[in-house]
Protein backbone atom coordinates (compact mmCIF):
# COMPACT_ATOMS: atom_id res chain seq x y z
CA UNK A 1 0.00 0.00 0.00
CA UNK A 2 1.08 3.59 -0.58
CA UNK A 3 0.33 6.57 1.62
CA UNK A 4 -0.29 10.06 0.29
CA UNK A 5 0.84 11.63 3.56
CA UNK A 6 4.06 13.42 2.68
CA UNK A 7 4.04 11.97 -0.84
CA UNK A 8 5.42 13.73 -3.91
CA UNK A 9 2.96 13.14 -6.74
CA UNK A 10 3.29 13.74 -10.48
CA UNK A 11 0.06 13.93 -12.49
CA UNK A 12 0.06 13.96 -16.30
CA UNK A 13 -2.77 15.72 -18.06
CA UNK A 14 -3.30 17.80 -14.93
CA UNK A 15 -5.26 20.54 -16.69
CA UNK A 16 -8.12 18.19 -17.63
CA UNK A 17 -11.26 17.32 -15.71
CA UNK A 18 -9.92 14.13 -14.16
CA UNK A 19 -6.37 15.45 -13.82
CA UNK A 20 -7.49 18.46 -11.82
CA UNK A 21 -9.27 16.19 -9.35
CA UNK A 22 -6.15 14.03 -9.01
CA UNK A 23 -4.11 17.12 -8.17
CA UNK A 24 -6.60 18.49 -5.63
CA UNK A 25 -7.28 15.15 -3.95
CA UNK A 26 -3.57 14.36 -3.59
CA UNK A 27 -3.11 17.63 -1.72
CA UNK A 28 -6.22 16.98 0.37
CA UNK A 29 -4.81 13.61 1.43
CA UNK A 30 -1.57 15.13 2.63
CA UNK A 31 0.81 15.16 -0.33
CA UNK A 32 3.81 17.39 0.34
CA UNK A 33 4.08 18.34 -3.34
CA UNK A 34 2.17 17.70 -6.54
CA UNK A 35 3.73 18.26 -9.94
CA UNK A 36 0.79 19.28 -12.15
CA UNK A 37 2.04 18.56 -15.67
CA UNK A 38 0.68 19.45 -19.08
CA UNK A 39 1.97 20.63 -22.44
CA UNK A 40 0.96 24.11 -21.33
CA UNK A 41 0.81 24.02 -17.53
CA UNK A 42 -1.43 26.48 -15.73
CA UNK A 43 -1.02 28.35 -12.48
CA UNK A 44 -2.50 26.94 -9.28
CA UNK A 45 -3.55 28.58 -6.04
CA UNK A 46 -1.54 26.34 -3.71
CA UNK A 47 2.22 26.49 -3.18
CA UNK A 48 2.29 22.70 -2.84
CA UNK A 49 1.19 22.40 -6.49
CA UNK A 50 4.08 22.86 -8.91
CA UNK A 51 3.25 23.45 -12.60
CA UNK A 52 5.59 21.49 -14.87
CA UNK A 53 5.78 21.29 -18.65
CA UNK A 54 5.49 17.74 -19.99
CA UNK A 55 4.62 16.36 -23.40
CA UNK A 56 4.37 12.60 -22.91
CA UNK A 57 4.87 12.01 -26.65
CA UNK A 58 8.31 13.66 -26.62
CA UNK A 59 11.32 11.77 -25.22
CA UNK A 60 13.25 14.94 -24.45
CA UNK A 61 10.27 16.39 -22.57
CA UNK A 62 9.96 13.20 -20.50
CA UNK A 63 13.63 13.31 -19.57
CA UNK A 64 13.41 17.00 -18.70
CA UNK A 65 10.47 16.31 -16.39
CA UNK A 66 12.29 13.45 -14.67
CA UNK A 67 15.34 15.68 -14.20
CA UNK A 68 13.17 18.46 -12.76
CA UNK A 69 11.16 16.14 -10.49
CA UNK A 70 13.44 13.38 -9.18
CA UNK A 71 11.69 13.37 -5.81
CA UNK A 72 8.45 11.84 -7.13
CA UNK A 73 7.04 8.94 -5.12
CA UNK A 74 3.68 8.54 -6.92
CA UNK A 75 3.32 8.75 -10.70
CA UNK A 76 -0.19 9.11 -12.13
CA UNK A 77 -0.36 8.49 -15.89
CA UNK A 78 -3.61 10.27 -16.64
CA UNK A 79 -2.98 12.09 -19.95
CA UNK A 80 -4.79 10.61 -22.93
CA UNK A 81 -6.03 11.20 -26.47
CA UNK A 82 -9.48 10.35 -27.81
CA UNK A 83 -10.86 9.56 -31.26
CA UNK A 84 -13.48 11.26 -33.41
CA UNK A 85 -14.77 8.06 -35.05
CA UNK A 86 -15.26 4.55 -33.73
CA UNK A 87 -14.03 2.49 -36.68
CA UNK A 88 -10.34 1.63 -36.76
CA UNK A 89 -10.46 1.62 -40.56
CA UNK A 90 -11.85 5.16 -40.53
CA UNK A 91 -9.07 6.70 -38.46
CA UNK A 92 -6.50 8.90 -40.13
CA UNK A 93 -2.82 8.04 -39.90
CA UNK A 94 -2.35 11.05 -37.61
CA UNK A 95 -5.15 9.95 -35.29
CA UNK A 96 -3.72 6.45 -34.99
CA UNK A 97 -0.21 7.72 -34.26
CA UNK A 98 -1.47 10.32 -31.77
CA UNK A 99 -3.38 7.69 -29.81
CA UNK A 100 -0.50 5.22 -29.82
CA UNK A 101 1.99 7.88 -28.70
CA UNK A 102 -0.25 9.49 -26.06
CA UNK A 103 -2.22 6.55 -24.66
CA UNK A 104 0.40 3.82 -24.81
CA UNK A 105 3.98 4.89 -25.48
CA UNK A 106 3.78 8.03 -23.33
CA UNK A 107 2.78 6.34 -20.07
CA UNK A 108 5.02 3.36 -20.81
CA UNK A 109 8.11 5.51 -21.42
CA UNK A 110 7.35 7.76 -18.45
CA UNK A 111 6.82 4.76 -16.20
CA UNK A 112 10.06 3.22 -17.45
CA UNK A 113 11.93 6.48 -16.80
CA UNK A 114 10.65 6.69 -13.22
CA UNK A 115 10.97 2.97 -12.45
CA UNK A 116 14.58 3.09 -11.17
CA UNK A 117 13.88 6.24 -9.14
CA UNK A 118 10.82 4.72 -7.45
CA UNK A 119 12.55 1.36 -6.96
CA UNK A 120 15.47 3.03 -5.18
CA UNK A 121 13.17 4.59 -2.57
CA UNK A 122 12.50 1.20 -0.97
CA UNK A 123 8.70 1.21 -0.87
CA UNK A 124 5.75 3.55 -0.34
CA UNK A 125 5.87 4.35 -4.06
CA UNK A 126 3.36 3.80 -6.83
CA UNK A 127 2.58 4.08 -10.53
CA UNK A 128 -1.07 4.54 -11.51
CA UNK A 129 -2.10 3.98 -15.13
CA UNK A 130 -5.55 5.13 -16.28
CA UNK A 131 -6.94 2.53 -18.66
CA UNK A 132 -10.56 2.26 -19.75
CA UNK A 133 -13.41 -0.21 -19.83
CA UNK A 134 -12.66 -0.07 -23.55
CA UNK A 135 -9.41 -1.90 -22.86
CA UNK A 136 -11.67 -4.98 -22.81
CA UNK A 137 -14.32 -3.93 -25.32
CA UNK A 138 -13.01 -3.14 -28.80
CA UNK A 139 -15.64 -0.71 -30.07
CA UNK A 140 -13.54 2.47 -30.09
CA UNK A 141 -10.99 1.61 -32.75
CA UNK A 142 -7.44 2.65 -32.03
CA UNK A 143 -8.45 4.08 -28.65
CA UNK A 144 -9.51 0.61 -27.48
CA UNK A 145 -6.35 -0.90 -28.96
CA UNK A 146 -4.03 1.52 -27.17
CA UNK A 147 -5.83 1.12 -23.85
CA UNK A 148 -5.61 -2.67 -24.20
CA UNK A 149 -1.88 -2.33 -24.87
CA UNK A 150 -1.44 -0.11 -21.80
CA UNK A 151 -3.34 -2.64 -19.67
CA UNK A 152 -0.88 -5.32 -20.76
CA UNK A 153 2.14 -3.08 -20.16
CA UNK A 154 0.81 -2.17 -16.70
CA UNK A 155 0.54 -5.86 -15.85
CA UNK A 156 4.15 -6.36 -16.95
CA UNK A 157 5.39 -3.36 -14.94
CA UNK A 158 3.55 -4.61 -11.86
CA UNK A 159 5.36 -7.94 -11.97
CA UNK A 160 8.76 -6.38 -12.67
CA UNK A 161 8.51 -3.70 -10.00
CA UNK A 162 6.87 -5.77 -7.26
CA UNK A 163 10.20 -7.02 -5.85
CA UNK A 164 11.28 -3.39 -5.33
CA UNK A 165 8.10 -2.56 -3.46
CA UNK A 166 6.60 -0.30 -6.15
CA UNK A 167 2.81 -0.57 -6.23
CA UNK A 168 1.45 -0.55 -9.80
CA UNK A 169 -2.28 0.12 -10.18
CA UNK A 170 -4.39 -0.15 -13.32
CA UNK A 171 -7.65 1.84 -13.44
CA UNK A 172 -10.62 0.93 -15.63
CA UNK A 173 -13.63 3.18 -16.06
CA UNK A 174 -16.36 3.87 -18.60
CA UNK A 175 -17.70 7.37 -19.24
CA UNK A 176 -16.56 10.07 -16.83
CA UNK A 177 -18.42 13.38 -16.56
CA UNK A 178 -15.80 15.59 -18.25
CA UNK A 179 -15.85 17.68 -21.45
CA UNK A 180 -14.55 14.63 -23.36
CA UNK A 181 -17.86 12.85 -22.63
CA UNK A 182 -20.09 15.84 -23.33
CA UNK A 183 -21.52 14.23 -26.46
CA UNK A 184 -22.95 11.12 -24.82
CA UNK A 185 -26.13 10.62 -22.80
CA UNK A 186 -24.89 7.35 -21.30
CA UNK A 187 -24.33 7.21 -17.52
CA UNK A 188 -21.21 9.08 -16.45
CA UNK A 189 -19.13 8.75 -13.30
CA UNK A 190 -18.36 11.89 -11.33
CA UNK A 191 -14.60 12.50 -11.69
CA UNK A 192 -14.36 13.22 -7.98
CA UNK A 193 -15.83 9.79 -7.26
CA UNK A 194 -13.37 8.16 -9.68
CA UNK A 195 -10.36 9.82 -8.09
CA UNK A 196 -11.56 8.95 -4.58
CA UNK A 197 -11.94 5.28 -5.57
CA UNK A 198 -8.46 5.24 -7.11
CA UNK A 199 -6.80 6.80 -4.09
CA UNK A 200 -8.69 4.53 -1.69
CA UNK A 201 -7.44 1.52 -3.68
CA UNK A 202 -3.85 2.78 -3.60
CA UNK A 203 -3.95 3.30 0.14
CA UNK A 204 -5.47 -0.18 0.56
CA UNK A 205 -2.67 -1.82 -1.42
CA UNK A 206 -4.83 -2.95 -4.34
CA UNK A 207 -3.56 -3.64 -7.86
CA UNK A 208 -6.61 -2.81 -9.96
CA UNK A 209 -9.61 -0.47 -9.86
CA UNK A 210 -12.89 -1.28 -11.60
CA UNK A 211 -14.48 2.09 -11.03
CA UNK A 212 -18.00 1.48 -12.35
CA UNK A 213 -20.46 -1.17 -13.48
CA UNK A 214 -19.34 -0.78 -17.08
CA UNK A 215 -15.80 -1.85 -16.17
CA UNK A 216 -17.00 -4.73 -14.01
CA UNK A 217 -19.16 -6.04 -16.86
CA UNK A 218 -16.41 -5.56 -19.45
CA UNK A 219 -13.91 -7.57 -17.43
CA UNK A 220 -16.45 -10.32 -16.79
CA UNK A 221 -16.99 -10.52 -20.52
CA UNK A 222 -13.40 -11.60 -21.09
CA UNK A 223 -14.33 -15.16 -20.16
CA UNK A 224 -17.43 -15.23 -22.36
CA UNK A 225 -17.59 -16.47 -25.96
CA UNK A 226 -16.87 -13.74 -28.49
CA UNK A 227 -20.44 -13.94 -29.77
CA UNK A 228 -21.71 -13.00 -26.31
CA UNK A 229 -19.43 -9.97 -26.08
CA UNK A 230 -20.01 -8.92 -29.68
CA UNK A 231 -23.56 -10.03 -30.67
CA UNK A 232 -23.00 -8.84 -34.23
CA UNK A 233 -20.79 -11.92 -34.73
CA UNK A 234 -23.65 -14.29 -33.90
CA UNK A 235 -25.16 -14.00 -37.38
CA UNK A 236 -22.88 -16.70 -38.68
CA UNK A 237 -20.51 -16.74 -41.64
Amino acid sequence: MTSFSGAVVLVTGANGGIGTHFVREAVARGAAKVYATARNPRDWDDERIVPLTLDVTDAASIQAAVDAAPDVTVLINNAGASVSSSGILAHTDEEIRRNVETNFLGPLFLGRAYAPILSAKGGNTAIIDIHSALSWYAVAGIYSATKAALWSATNSLRLELQPAGVQVVGVHVGWVDTPMAAGTTDPKLDPAVLVSKVFDAIEAGEHEVLADDTSVQAKAGLSAPLEAVYPQLAGGR
